[in-house]
């Protein structure tokens, strides 16, 4: 088992190997371009949560990128052995990475490695977060228009994202929800927006040039069955404003209540328990084939 606070690194060999030793080439086109895709998973009891998800975007994003992609049995067996390695006794994220290898040629770079949930997530979970909103500066149609800018790919090019983070906690805001060009809502820098009206939760559609989110649709899957109804909808800043509750839905963070948007503080939602629950009991039943 790792060692508390260190990590575990499992390569698609399924070998446990030092995460403290060199692993990248110094010409790996993770590291020269971000030119590569991730995925982030929640371990917990000693099994990493919402695999098949996980798996089923990271092909797609390498399917976007045009990376040569690993048979998903090599990722299962690193998963598996990378969560077996952790244990069972505390939480982790695990990170799925995949690059397109070294610059000079040769093999796809590919890895899984799991990691302590920092402070800051435990905090957001508990007490909620404070947003503020800002532009990302592109049209809801760039995905169709521009498939190249890979807007629905879950890439290693984060740059903007932790900018726009680094902005917010300069303004002493936890977070961050992008608007378009056209004022629509779209996403957080490393999370889904969901709102509630009455008994009825709404996200943003994928198609607005957004990362589907795999914990968004957990949740979509498990609600209905608590008296939920789901919608993919367009979103403006108005509709956060009123809405019953305003959640930023990840992974591992799971479900942080938006507690104060752009300055104005919101009441606690009616459907913030539910909410919370409902999102725990996806991330442990849905999309684990």
């Amino acid at each position: 088992m790792a060692e508390q606070g260190g990590q575990v690194l499992v390569t698609l060999d399924g070998q446990v190997r030092d995460a403290d030793a060199p692993l990248l080439h110094v010409d790996d086109l993770a590291v020269v371009r971000g030119d590569g895709v991730f995925e982030t998973l929640l371990v917990r009891d000693g099994r990493a949560c919402k695999v098949g998800l996980h798996l089923d975007r990271l092909e797609a994003s390498a399917t976007a990128l045009e990376l040569p992609l690993p048979g998903r049995g090599l990722w299962r067996r690193a998963v598996e052995a990378a969560a077996r390695e952790w244990g069972r006794d505390r939480e982790g994220w695990m990170r799925l990475l995949l690059s397109r290898g070294r610059e000079t040629g040769g093999p796809a770079t590919a890895f899984v490695s799991v990691g302590p949930v920092a402070e800051r997530v435990l905090r957001a979970r508990r007490d909620g977060v404070s947003v503020m909103t800002l532009p990302r500066g592109y049209s809801v149609d760039l995905a169709a228009s521009a498939p190249w800018q890979l807007a629905g790919a879950k890439t290693l090019s984060y740059a903007t994202n932790m900018a726009a983070l680094r902005h917010a906690q300069a303004q002493g805001v936890d977070d961050v929800i992008f608007t378009s060009s056209e004022g629509r809502i779209l996403e957080g820098p490393r999370s889904t927006v969901v709102i509630a009206r009455g008994k009825t939760l709404i996200t943003p559609p994928p198609e607005h040039s957004i990362l589907p989110g795999t914990t968004q649709r957990a949740l979509f899957e498990v609600a209905g069955a608590k008296g939920y109804t789901c919608k993919y909808e367009p979103l403006n800043p108005v509709d956060l404003v009123v809405a019953e509750g305003i959640w930023l839905v990840s992974s591992v963070t799971l479900a942080a209540r938006v507690h104060t948007l752009d300055g104005l503080s919101l009441p606690v939602s009616p459907a913030a328990e539910d909410v919370a629950s409902m999102v725990q009991l996806a991330v442990e039943t849905v999309g684990s084939d």
